[in-house]
């Protein structure tokens, strides 16, 4: 649904990526439509922002410069380009940090820049290639908060590629689990848990949907007995 956060969750090579690139018109299709607003996917689309594991900045540039860049192709005046940037950098916590280069920055900061970025331009849809994997823990629950504040201030309808469960389960609206070898979807779950979630205040749902997938991840072809 538009507006919605939909995780893909599964084992490592599962094709959990690949999906993703499909979605976003990077890689062709063998078989089957993908479609966007009713449109099928044929190749990259503007309306698609992406956040990888690697921040993807460019190093030469501030992260104010990283921003703006984004902005380029849209036929607006710098001086637009240079408010929204700020505005952006404010939205994700590094006022003051605009003109320092993502070589400064920790790992924390480049993917705020990063999530910056794509969400400046306003997408209609984000996708994220487990782009808090190589955070550290304290880090990735900070990233979480800041996250999920931006996407109830945007609505942005996202797809979230995870293999950790707990990160599926804190921001989903819905996580469809994939089984490996041959990848497919084998359930959709609805998350039903009350917003805003935190690891300190998971009640028994959460529990019992979190150790239900475990089960099925452990399951040869993904059944769970």
């Amino acid at each position: 649904d538009p507006g919605s956060f939909v995780s893909l969750i599964g084992p490592s090579g599962c094709g959990k990526s690949t999906m993703l690139n499909a979605v976003g018109g990077f890689v062709p299709l063998t078989s089957g439509v993908i479609e966007l607003d009713g449109d099928p996917v044929k190749g990259i689309n503007p309306d698609v922002g992406v956040v990888f594991q690697q921040y993807a900045l460019f190093p030469w540039f501030t992260a104010l410069g990283n921003v703006m860049f984004a902005l380029k192709r849209f036929k607006i005046s710098k001086q637009e380009r240079l408010e929204r940037a700020y505005a952006a950098l404010k939205e994700v916590g590094l006022e003051g940090r605009e003109r320092t280069y993502p070589g400064q920055l920790s790992g924390g900061m480049r993917q705020r820049v990063a999530l910056a970025r794509v969400f400046v331009t306003s997408p209609k849809v984000l996708l994220m290639d487990e782009p808090f994997g190589a955070l550290d823990a304290q880090t990735r629950v900070a990233m979480h908060e800041i996250l999920l504040r931006i996407w109830e201030a945007h609505r942005t309808t996202v797809l979230f590629v995870t293999h950790d469960v707990d990160e599926a389960l804190i921001l989903s609206d819905c996580a469809h689990i994939m089984s490996v070898g041959p990848g497919q979807i084998i359930e959709s779950m609805e998350v039903k848990q009350e917003r805003p979630r935190h690891v300190d205040n998971i009640g028994p749902d959460f529990l019992e949907a979190r150790n239900h997938i475990i089960r099925l991840l452990r399951q040869p072809g993904g059944k769970d007995h």
